[in-house]
């Protein structure tokens, strides 16, 4: 749990949910802390370094190696690719989806064009890359006011701003800078916003029930996400045909991208159309997100879920 970015508190709380639901009689765990200047074993209030050669722990006469990695880390470097590629490396298993799955749905960008091939809806977007010359008119006559300006690599809604005038522009674009290099200017689609959990549970792909997003505030922002500033619908309000629609997208989603475990894909309906938004391969897990949620209402237990992605990850 933790990670590099603005995400390592949501990550911790996510990492701690799983050390607390896992069943201690099966499984010896370990609270390990991915930061960026240590990587640490955390006992309490004690901290132990990890040899970061061959992911271990020397606890007194005991040199502690690990049968199974749970990835709780958001962001870097849980979720692009850099922790799947390091353990595979130590041939150390680590739940969830592998290395190209993550380096691409992390960045929204390259997620959206990829995905776009397969005929999956999207918004309109233009793409500003740090260095370029920004024609505000240019991009704002291309997708229109409001709209939404986000850091391609960031989750949380860390780096993301909705724009209402042009005035307001080049401070979103600022901002998002401060997560990533790469950024994505989207037109606003007015529509009901949806987040699906597809799981592989048991051999079998299920698609979770469907959450309806409605924010107090102007997005579905860190606000409304993490200090209850929205509400969480689950089953969402939405009829039979776009319930149909949202889980063919979520699955063939799923399935294109070969992931694996659990994942939450976000949509917004636009003339009863499900548009991708982006796709989560490493989703919260604390008692306020989402997936949780949904496992509940579909009778899923967190302790079978996990254990689960466990057993994947081992077989």
């Amino acid at each position: 749990m933790g990670g590099y970015t603005s995400e390592n508190e949501i990550s911790f709380k996510s990492g701690n949910t799983v050390y607390d639901v896992l069943d201690k009689k099966k499984y010896n765990c370990f609270k390990i802390h991915i930061l960026k200047d240590k990587w640490i074993y955390v006992n309490g209030l004690n901290e132990i370094e990890i040899n970061r050669k061959s992911f271990s722990v020397q606890l007194q006469n005991k040199l502690i190696k690990f049968d199974c990695v749970f990835n709780a880390i958001h962001g870097a470097p849980g979720e692009n690719g850099e922790i799947q590629e390091y353990f595979k490396r130590l041939n150390i298993p680590l739940t969830g989806s592998d290395s190209f799955q993550s380096k691409i749905t992390y960045d929204k960008i390259e997620c959206l064009n990829f995905l776009k091939k397969y005929n999956i809806n999207t918004a309109k977007s233009y793409v500003i890359r740090k260095g370029d010359s920004i024609d505000i008119k240019k991009i704002i006559n291309k997708i229109g006011l409001p709209c939404f300006v986000k850091a391609s690599k960031s989750g949380s809604s860390y780096g993301v701003s909705k724009v209402f005038k042009e005035e307001g522009f080049l401070k979103a674009v600022e901002i998002a800078f401060k997560e990533d290099s790469n950024v994505l200017v989207e037109e606003y689609l007015d529509g009901i916003e949806i987040s699906v959990g597809v799981i592989s549970f048991k051999n079998e792909i299920i698609c979770l029930p469907i959450t309806e997003i409605v924010s107090d505030n102007d997005f579905f922002d860190y606000e409304a996400k993490y200090n209850g500033q929205s509400q969480e619908i689950t089953p969402a309000r939405i009829s039979d045909d776009m319930t149909k629609s949202a889980i063919i997208e979520s699955k063939k989603i799923y399935s294109i991208l070969k992931l694996r475990g659990f994942s939450r894909s976000e949509f917004i309906f636009k003339s009863n159309i499900p548009y991708l938004l982006e796709v989560n391969t490493v989703p919260g897990l604390t008692k306020q997100s989402i997936l949780p949620q949904q496992l509940k209402l579909a009778g899923i237990e967190l302790e079978d879920l996990f254990d689960n992605a466990i057993e994947e990850a081992i077989n």
